[in-house]
Order: structure tokens, then sequence, then C-alpha cells
């Protein structure tokens, strides 16, 4: 199942919720990873943001939950407005610090609520002769930060969600591409296969810098000419 929660809206259209949180990553002394709390939005929000979005949803509004401190709230603002920007959005944005007592690492998490016609949505759609890929690399840590030209770009992330052909989306989380394609396997009740990618399988894509997609093969071309070295192809071994 997909990291999103559906309530019914009314007969033909539900209410999204997508959530993403991060700790132990800011300007800290005992965070793990040092970064600017603009950085530390931006890719919490684009997670959130992403996950809504892959399953057909239409954002509505953002929810920011700071626990770094008052002063740190204007730069996590400003991270999440970048990742809406980015996306073509100017949303609602509300939330809350914790001002009582301070922490020794840094810490925050966003929320997005969307919007999805029932029958628009974009899940357990995969038919059985679907191919598939990897849009940019997985990096999590200090990667994300060295390497984020390998990341997938929300612009080519947008663009991806409106060509035709392309069946699902899942952004790849924490445990990597294996997981995410064996979980787009049962929900389309498929037989788990063998495969194979040139990427690695098993190793985190923090903050979903790279997307597992679903296509009909006759789609691929244009795939590749829009995602040019950002793709990535999972090789169904049957």
């Amino acid at each position: 199942m997909r990291d999103v929660l559906f309530l019914p809206l009314g007969e033909n259209e539900e209410l999204v919720i997508a959530a993403d949180g991060s700790a132990a990553i800011g300007l800290k002394e005992a965070d793990i990873v040092c970064a600017p709390y603009e950085t530390v939005a931006y890719f919490a929000a684009r997670v959130a943001l992403m996950e809504a979005m892959c399953v057909g949803a239409e954002p509505i509004a953002v929810v920011l939950q700071n626990f770094n401190g008052d002063e740190a709230w204007n730069a996590l603002c400003a991270g999440v407005r970048q990742a809406l920007s980015e996306l073509q959005f100017t949303l609602p944005l509300v939330g809350s610090s914790e001002s009582n007592f301070p922490t020794l690492q840094s810490a925050l998490g966003v929320t997005v609520i969307g919007k999805v016609r029932t029958k628009r949505k974009r899940m357990a759609i995969t038919p059985k002769d679907a191919q598939f890929a990897v849009i940019g690399e997985p990096l999590v840590g200090d990667d994300v930060l060295k390497r984020h030209d390998r990341a997938l770009p929300l612009s080519l992330f947008r663009r991806l969600l409106s060509i035709e052909g392309i069946f699902e989306l899942v952004p790849i989380g924490s445990k990597g591409i294996a997981y995410e394609l064996q979980q787009l396997f049962e929900d389309n009740r498929m037989e788990a296969a063998p495969f194979a990618s040139p990427l690695p399988l098993h190793v985190s894509s923090g903050p979903a810098t790279s997307l597992l997609i679903s296509f009909h093969p006759q789609a691929q071309k244009e795939i590749r000419r829009c995602t040019g070295d950002y793709f990535f192809p999972i090789e169904i071994k049957k």
C-alpha cells in the first residue's frame, strides 16, 4: 500500500493526506547531517507532495510541524514554498513550532492535504504487460546535497505525471527500489519475478530522489526523450 490516507468527501471525491518527516538533519550541533533549514524543509515537502500527486491528487494545503525553535520558522516556510513553486502551486501553509523546550537535534514534519476524484486515482492500474523504470538516482544523507544534480527534478516529475502511457508513479523511499517494486507487484496482483537494474536495488532513496514508474512499452521512446540520463530501466526476468 502507498503511504497515503484516503478519506471520503462524497460519492465521487476523496480527501488525500500524505506526510513526511525529517530528523537529525539541520543546523543543531548534534545533527548527523548539516544542512540549511530551507533545504531540509524543501526535501520533506517534496516527498509529501510527490506522494499525493502520484496517486492523482491535487494538493490544496500544507501543514508544517517545526521542532527547531521559532528562529527556524521562516527558513522552513521558504523551503516548503520553493517545492510548491517548482510544482507550480501556490497553497495555504499553516503549522506550529515547539517553543517550550529546546531539542538537541533538528526535526520537522510536513503534511500535504489534497483531493482526488475517485475514478482518477492512479493506483492498481498497471497491466501485466507493463514495463518498469526508475527515474533519478537513490540518494540519502550527505549525498543528497553533494549529488543533488542526480536527484529527480520536480519539474521533470511534473512532466512525467502528464505523459500518456505512464500507468503508475511511486516515489522511492528509505526501503529502496526493490521494496517499492515488490509493493507495486502486490498492489496489481502480479506474480513476483526476479528483476535487475543498473542502480542499487536495496539502498535508501532518502527524500524520494528517485521515482519508480510503470508504463506501456510504446511510451518508452517518449519517456527516454524527456528523462535523458535520469532514466534507468528495470529488467523483469521471466
